[in-house]
Formats: structure tokens, C-alpha cells, sequence
């Protein structure tokens, strides 16, 4: 793992890559993407078959297409008791975070008889995309719809490139504690646009949500406009600010936690302590040895992620807003200290006791997150995400010539004549 020093070496072209990562890395990706995209529109069902063989070696047909809800409640009842109750542990503390997230409809009436408001409606049709490719998600099920049922979304339907019904019991049992009906054998870009355009296996949606590897963020990306989509979630990342009081243990596994998703993931230390900088840098090369996700913890590392030495906590926390990662970490002798310097996180874990992955399965906030850079824009998944919100509008007669008139004279500076016709046509009546 790199140590790059930035006390003295100001401009670092690998920082440079790292902070820029989310503009250029993925373009390359573009065109693949949209020609599967193409193709299952044309094609639809067969495009699915094909490319789901292609990419999966998975021979889909009309019969074995889709996971149900006898398949969730057998996969319920048959896994591990204590993976059941950590699923309901997780899940009630999800449910009960998100609840605080609802939103209201609200009217406001003035002096004047003028009616304003705002109409809070569910989003009635939501696509889910649960990974499945190199791990199984049950978190990532329980993340997304759960919140979608609090804010009373009524057809959720998951696409997850799960195919093997042992192998997949975890996720069929997050299913069957979220109440889904139904998860469709489908991963990838494909996934994406069937759930755009609609086939006459899988039903069209009007959002999609949920974290996937390259391929499918792009595809989110690319049909963002048929559909509305949660974010760009591509892939991991992790940033930890560190003043070296914790052990490097802790912080050499919270990296890998994050390099073992995907070989694009992103992990990155930034510390004040040199000394501590190369413990931690030992114990993560000591430990991919060993790993059993070495292959993919490698190129992570290798390409994306490095220790960064700044002179104080205030360059530290200058890169982590420039960065704007997924994930951070402030593990300090004071994290409150810090926190109201953060500008741009996804999620934010104070403290040495409350690593990542504590936010990934229980603590109950949502681990779909930006990534990329887009945290200075983006927010968590969140129940916001399944609501549609509509304006409400209401002028009486009597007070409608004050704000007629000056209607008037912002539409006649605009130069929209049937603006100011509209307006003036209901004068006099």
C-alpha cells in the first residue's frame, strides 16, 4: 500500500487520480453499457435470456425467471437462528430510523384567503438492485426496502443476480422479513433497463435505487430521465482520519473492509503520525496474504487506495471534503471536534467503536451512499427517496387582483403574451 506525504510533496499526481477518480475513471465504461442497453430494449425477454447466459451462465426461461414469496418463507425458515435474528435485529433498527425520515403533506392558509401547500405521494412503482455477483446483500435488501415501504411505496420489485436457491437463502429471507413479493434472477446493466423500459417478464418502474458495480451504476446513469434513479453508487470507497491514538489494527481492517467489495473500491488513511502510518501499512500488506478475497483486495489497493501524511488534522480534513468519500472515518482522541469541519460524507463514523461495517448491517442508517466525489451533492438513500412531492395552489377572487397585477408585470417583461392574456382575461370577471 502507498504512503503518500503531503507535509512537504504538495502536488502528488496519484492523490491528484484519487480526488478525480469519480470524473474520469468511468467512462470507458460508457459504450458497453449503452449497447446493452439498446439491446434489451429492442429485444426485451430474449436480450435477458441472452446476456443473463452470457454473463452469468445462467440459462433463463418463463418458469425459472423469478424467486417468490414460498421461496422467502422456506429460505426464512430453514437458515441459521442466529443469522434469522440478526436479520430482525438489523431490520427493526433500520425501520426504526427510517420511520423519523417520514414526511407530511402540510397546507398554510393567509390573511388573504391564499391556500399554499405541498402533497406528499409515494412513488407507486419502485426497482430495487440487489448485488449478487462477487457476495450476497441481504443487507443491501433490508436497506433499500425497508424504507421503501415505510414511505408506502406499493410495487417494489428486485432484480438480483442470484440464481441458486441455497445458495441465495440469505437474501430470500431478507425478502420475506422486508415483505417483498417477488426477486427477478437478473443482475447487470440488463437489469436496469428491463426495469426501465418494461418487458413482459418484468414490470416497468418509475425509480430504481440501489448500489451495484460499475456496469450497473452506469447503466442508472444513462437512463436517468426514463426512469429517476437514488444516485450514482458505484463502487466502495472508505476515507479514515486518523491522529494515530487507536490501534492500527483497527484501521487496517476497516481499509480492507472496504478493497474486498469490488477491485475498484477505495481505500484511503489520511494520518498526522508517520510512525502509525507504517504500522497500518504493514498490517494490511501482512493481511492480503492471507486473505481469502486477495485477488480482489489487490488491485483495490494497487489502484486506488493509499496513506496520505498531512501535517495536521486540518489537512486531514481538508482532502476528506475535496475527496468527499462514501464512507468516513474521523478515529481521533476528539472526533466531535472534527465534525463540524465535514463538509462533504456520505456517512460519518466518530470514534474507534464505530467502524463502517457497523453502518453497513445495524446501526440502522442506510448504507446505500454516494460515491465518486458526488457526497458534495448526493445524500444517503433515504425514505425521501420513494416520495413525490406536488405543489398546492389555491387563490381566491378576492385576493387574486394583488397578485394578478404583479404577475402581469414579470410576464410582460418576459415577453409570454398568453401569460399575461391568462392573467388578464380574469380581471374583470
Amino acid at each position: 500500500m502507498r504512503i503518500i506525504d503531503l507535509r512537504e510533496e504538495k502536488n502528488n499526481d496519484f492523490f491528484e487520480q484519487l480526488v478525480k477518480r469519480g470524473e474520469v475513471e468511468f467512462e470507458e465504461y460508457y459504450y458497453k453499457v449503452n449497447e446493452i442497453i439498446n439491446f434489451v430494449k429492442k429485444e426485451k425477454d430474449y436480450a435477458l435470456v441472452d446476456l443473463t447466459e452470457k454473463f452469468d451462465n445462467f440459462k433463463l426461461n418463463e418458469k425459472n425467471y423469478y424467486f417468490d414469496k414460498s421461496d422467502f418463507e422456506k429460505a426464512y425458515n430453514e437458515i441459521d437462528d442466529n443469522l434469522k435474528n440478526a436479520l430482525n435485529f438489523a431490520a427493526e433498527r433500520i425501520r426504526k430510523y427510517h420511520e423519523k425520515q417520514k414526511k407530511n403533506s402540510w397546507i398554510t392558509t393567509d390573511e388573504n384567503g391564499i391556500i399554499l401547500g405541498q402533497k406528499v405521494t409515494p412513488i407507486e412503482k419502485v426497482g430495487i438492485y440487489v448485488p449478487g455477483g462477487k457476495a450476497l446483500y441481504p443487507s443491501t435488501l433490508l436497506m433499500t426496502a425497508i424504507p421503501a415501504k415505510v414511505a408506502g411505496v406499493k410495487e417494489i420489485y428486485i432484480t438480483s443476480p442470484i440464481f441458486d436457491y441455497v445458495k441465495a437463502k440469505s437474501i430470500l429471507a431478507a425478502a420475506y422479513i422486508a415483505g417483498i413479493e417477488k426477486i427477478f434472477k437478473i443482475g447487470g446493466a440488463h437489469s436496469i433497463a428491463a426495469l426501465s423500459f418494461g418487458t413482459d417478464w418484468i414490470p416497468k418502474v418509475d425509480k430504481i435505487v440501489g448500489p451495484g458495480n460499475i456496469y450497473v451504476a452506469m447503466a442508472k446513469k444513462i437512463l436517468f430521465g426514463i426512469i429517476d434513479i437514488d444516485m450514482f453508487a458505484g463502487p466502495s470507497e472508505i476515507l479514515i482520519i486518523s491522529d494515530g491514538t487507536c490501534r492500527p489494527e483497527f484501521i487496517a481492517n476497516d481499509l480492507l473492509s472496504q478493497a474486498e467489495h469490488d477491485e475498484l473500491a477505495s481505500s484511503i488513511l489520511v494520518t498526522v503520525n508517520e510512525e502509525f502510518a507504517k504500522k497500518v501499512k504493514d498490517i494490511v500488506e501482512r493481511e492480503i496474504k492471507v486473505s481469502p478475497r486477495k485477488s480482489i483486495i489487490e488491485k483495490s489497493i494497487k489502484n486506488y487506495s493509499a496513506i496520505i501524511l498531512v501535517n495536521n488534522l486540518n489537512e486531514a480534513v481538508e482532502i476528506a471534503n475535496k475527496i468527499a468519500p462514501e464512507h468516513l472515518e474521523i478515529i481521533t482522541k476528539e472526533p466531535f471536534k472534527i465534525l463540524n469541519k465535514i463538509k462533504n460524507a456520505g456517512a460519518i463514523f466518530l470514534g474507534e467503536y464505530s467502524p463502517e461495517p457497523i453502518g453497513d448491517y445495524v446501526a440502522g442508517t442506510n448504507h446505500v451512499l454516494p460515491t465518486g466525489g458526488t457526497a458534495k451533492f448526493f445524500s444517503p438513500l433515504s425514505v425521501d427517496d420513494f416520495y413525490k412531492k406536488s405543489s398546492i395552489v389555491y387563490i381566491s377572487k378576492e385576493s387574486y387582483e394583488e397578485l394578478s397585477k404583479n404577475a402581469k408585470v414579470i410576464a410582460k417583461e418576459e415577453g409570454l403574451i398568453h401569460h399575461f392574456k391568462s392573467l388578464e382575461v380574469r380581471d374583470d370577471s
